[in-house]
């Protein structure tokens, strides 16, 4: 038969152990350390800074009526700001002019036709007006007499309006629900007293013919459409279609004359947009894009004061480069440069593009005999294929 053994000391010396531990002096110990660890922790929390500060707007709003009634005014105006609908604008803003009803209409927001969309989650789509039409008076009186008509019936005679708004840079202009007069006079339809040697026979050795600029462009795909930024009568762009190629051209009437008329008159493509607007086009959809001096000196809003500046050309140029396809053309045609600097800052940018230079001229301007004489600049440049 087996026999069991108890150990009946090393049982009582456990026990002891229990009792000790679980003695009222020492759980009581536990509870007051336990207290004075979380009101440590309570106490540095408040001494700590803010992680989300309250506004000073809010920190020292006081519980006046007026003051309450002031902040609630910029609450509704911002409201109304982030809805792109500004009904009465501000004393300070445009001397509380109220806008055309026919302007208003057009800026509210239109309900999408078939409800929400999936893709976007939009439900409203705004109109599109550029916020630069509300910067000043002057501006805002401008566009008021723009958008000042009887709906349905004809338009003011007003033709002068668009291009005055366009050099304020209040572009895109809102659209309207009045019938255009047409054309101001009998336009012809030739070139009328445009030099027939331009682009075609050789006049001075900084002007290229269109058809070397082709032959370059020949192992790098065909030249089927181009782009001539602030192009005129679209001169460039007639020669061009002699040889299978669509330009586009931007055009501004200039002292009233009707130059968007008689470009689309000659069978062109006039497209009203001064050169400080962006390019309402995809990027890299041309295959050759044309730039002479008017351009290049007017890549920013005159009326902003930003021509000339080298900020100015940076967002001209880079924008010439997105819509210019990879391995197309960049025609910059007998630009002036009146100083070195100009000069500088114009070879610095090309350069930070990477162009290939199919072709690089410089020439004197004819007649001027100072040491600082004008240059004129032509060139060729391909763009590289990005990665």
């Amino acid at each position: 038969m087996g026999s069991v053994s108890l150990n009946v000391a090393s049982s009582r010396r456990v026990g002891r152990r229990l009792a000790c531990l679980c003695s009222p002096a020492l759980l009581n110990l536990l509870v007051l350390l336990s207290l004075l660890f979380t009101n440590l922790l309570a106490f540095l929390a408040f001494l700590s800074p803010r992680a989300h500060p309250v506004p000073a707007a809010t920190a020292n709003l006081s519980t006046s009526p007026s003051a309450i009634s002031a902040q609630v005014a910029a609450i509704v105006r911002e409201i109304d700001a982030t809805r792109l609908v500004p009904h009465r604008l501000a004393a300070g803003d445009g001397g509380g002019t109220t806008l055309p009803p026919e302007l208003l209409l057009f800026m509210s927001p239109h309900a999408l036709p078939l409800g929400r969309d999936a893709r976007t989650g939009l439900t409203h789509m705004p109109a599109s007006v550029a916020h630069a039409c509300f910067r000043s008076p002057s501006t805002l009186a401008l566009l008021a007499a723009f958008a000042s008509y009887a709906p349905y019936a004809a338009c003011p005679r007003n033709a002068t309006l668009p291009h005055r708004l366009i050099s304020k840079a209040c572009e895109p202009l809102p659209r309207r629900r009045c019938l255009s007069r047409g054309p101001r006079a009998g336009l012809p339809a030739s070139n009328m007293g445009v030099d027939s040697r331009r682009w075609v026979k050789p006049r001075h050795d900084h002007e290229f013919l269109i058809d070397d600029v082709l032959r370059l462009a020949a192992g790098a795909g065909k030249i089927r459409i181009g782009f001539d930024v602030a192009g005129g009568a679209a001169n460039f762009a007639a020669r061009m279609r002699e040889r299978g190629v669509t330009v586009f051209t931007t055009v501004l009437d200039n002292a009233g004359k009707p130059m968007n008329e008689f470009v689309a008159a000659r069978g062109l493509f006039p497209l009203l947009l001064s050169p400080a607007h962006r390019f309402p086009f995809y990027d890299g959809v041309f295959d050759l894009v044309h730039v002479g001096t008017t351009a290049l000196a007017e890549g920013g809003s005159p009326a902003l004061g930003q021509a000339g500046t080298e900020e100015a050309l940076e967002f001209f140029m880079f924008d010439v480069d997105r819509v210019l396809r990879a391995s197309g053309l960049l025609w910059i045609d007998s630009y002036m440069c009146h100083s070195d600097e100009r000069w500088q800052v114009l070879v610095r940018l090309i350069g930070r593009f990477g162009y290939k230079k199919l072709k690089w001229v410089m020439g004197e301007k004819a007649g001027t005999g100072s040491a600082k004489a004008a240059m004129y600049f032509s060139a060729v440049l391909q763009k590289p294929a990005r990665g």
